[in-house]
């Protein structure tokens, strides 16, 4: 089962497997709009939605994607950086106790079927500069905008 959703940066298209939601992608091309016709792509559409709407950081639908230990390790760390910050490639390799990982990790980051709610738009470049992203690095600096943004009115809205 599948959905689409239309959001700023493309449609996206939410797919789910035995209950739980198994990739997150976006699309470059235009698409016929799937409404999502499990309880699970509704909550999975309806997250994406405040996410886009700078009402979520977080997501809590059941996801689960397929990839080696490795993979599942990284994608894990991804899961730690927060919302509207930013990490290297090489903290993560360091992080990890191995900054000669660098490749390994920037692969497995590659190969992340969960686009947003799995972070790899967090993840740059030592020297701050974005890299490498499969939805393409445009949507990848809106994303991290979009981000800081919604950050920003979050620290101005503690001082009204």
């Amino acid at each position: 089962m599948h959905a689409h959703y239309r959001s700023p940066i493309g449609i996206v298209r939410v797919e789910e497997t035995e209950g739980k939601i198994s990739a997150i992608s976006v699309l470059d091309k235009e698409m016929e709009m799937l409404e999502p016709q499990t309880e699970v792509l509704k909550l999975a559409v309806q997250q994406l939605h405040e996410y886009f709407a700078g009402k979520r950081s977080m997501f809590n639908f059941p996801c689960q994607q397929s990839g080696t230990p490795f993979q599942h390790q990284v994608w894990q760390q991804l899961g730690q950086v927060d919302f509207g910050k930013t990490q290297s490639y090489l903290q993560m390799a360091n992080d990890f106790g191995n900054p000669l990982a660098i490749r390994a990790i920037a692969s497995a980051n590659g190969k992340n079927k969960l686009w947003i709610v799995v972070p790899c738009h967090r993840i740059i470049g030592k020297n701050g500069e974005l890299t490498g992203y499969a939805g393409g690095l445009w949507r990848k600096k809106w994303l991290l905008q979009h981000e800081a943004t919604v950050i920003g009115k979050a620290q101005t809205e503690l001082f009204l």
